[in-house]
């Protein structure tokens, strides 16, 4: 007869027991990469930041990468004071083309998406793939085109040239119907029908509220593609009234040869026209992390 006793806590733990996993070199390797990745893409936000707090004279009498004497507030004054706050204009524009342009394309991408993966009809997967060559067409092969299309109806130089191209998104319409027919199934709309709702109601009611999660991914990126556009509005537009910020800077940079004062509102130009973007995602990153994961596994 034996008698076992527990001994657990009374010697010291094994050298086995103690020694955590260690991470590979392999993975070492990959975190040096992410971390000189990110400083490499950092970088230039790093410099603007800086670049911003600086006066003229500082800007270039001191290295770029290095503060010098804070002077942000004056330089925001002066941004929005030159040529009778013409900055806050151009900010207006672009959040009027980026806001309202990507809404219409979201809903537009939502309905031709919602068709494609619900009805079934001859040439569907024809249609398709136009749309999805549709993806591959630069922007620049378009703006002549575009350009002498809207000269054809004298509507060059307004705001609809460059709205009206900027509410078409091929990439919204391929999200979208990847998203519906992962996220809208079959029976509900069948349920639905047998109710009596009508196929616009069914698509309004059931189809954008199950698929509003990746809605949310397919605004942020026509927003994005939006308030970057730079070579529509340089051939639409002539009145610098209804320029976007990004083409408005442009103008600007282009006359610091003649007028140096202009660097230092560029500058302080672009890091203003940043917060509109990075405050899009903030509030939106829960619904654009659920959009992304939408349709990644198959059921």
């Amino acid at each position: 007869m034996s008698i076992l006793t527990r001994t657990d806590g009374s010697h010291a733990p094994s050298a086995a027991a103690g020694r955590r996993p260690r991470a590979g070199a392999s993975t070492v390797i990959a975190m040096v990469f992410m971390v000189l990745i990110a400083g490499y893409m950092l970088l230039p936000v790093y410099w603007l930041l800086v670049s911003s707090t600086k006066s003229q004279g500082d800007l270039v009498t001191t290295p770029g990468l290095l503060p010098a004497r804070w002077h942000l507030g004056e330089n925001l004054a002066a941004l929005f004071d030159h040529q009778d706050g013409v900055y806050s204009r151009w900010l207006l524009n672009s959040l009027l083309y980026a806001g309202a342009g990507s809404a219409v394309a979201t809903v537009l991408a939502a309905a031709a998406g919602y068709a494609l993966a619900t009805y079934a009809f001859r040439g569907r997967e024809a249609v398709f793939s136009v749309i999805l060559g549709g993806v591959l067409v630069p922007a620049t092969a378009l703006a002549l085109p575009l350009f002498l299309l809207f000269a054809e109806f004298d509507a060059t130089n307004t705001f609809w040239s460059v709205f009206l191209p900027s509410v078409v998104s091929p990439f919204g319409v391929y999200l979208s119907r990847i998203f519906a027919a992962a996220s809208v199934p079959d029976e509900v709309v069948e349920a639905a029908r047998m109710d009596g709702a009508s196929e616009f109601r069914i698509f309004r009611t059931i189809a954008m509220r199950l698929m509003s999660p990746a809605l949310v991914t397919v605004f942020l990126f026509q927003f994005v593609v939006i308030w970057n556009n730079f070579l529509l509005p340089l051939v639409m537009l002539q009145d610098e009234r209804l320029y976007p910020v990004t083409l408005g800077l442009f103008t600007w940079q282009s006359q610091t040869s003649r007028l140096p004062e202009l660097q230092t509102l560029t500058i302080v130009g672009a890091l203003v026209s940043v917060v509109p973007i990075v405050l899009t995602f903030l509030l939106l990153q829960r619904y654009w992390r659920a959009g992304l994961a939408a349709g990644a596994v198959k059921s």
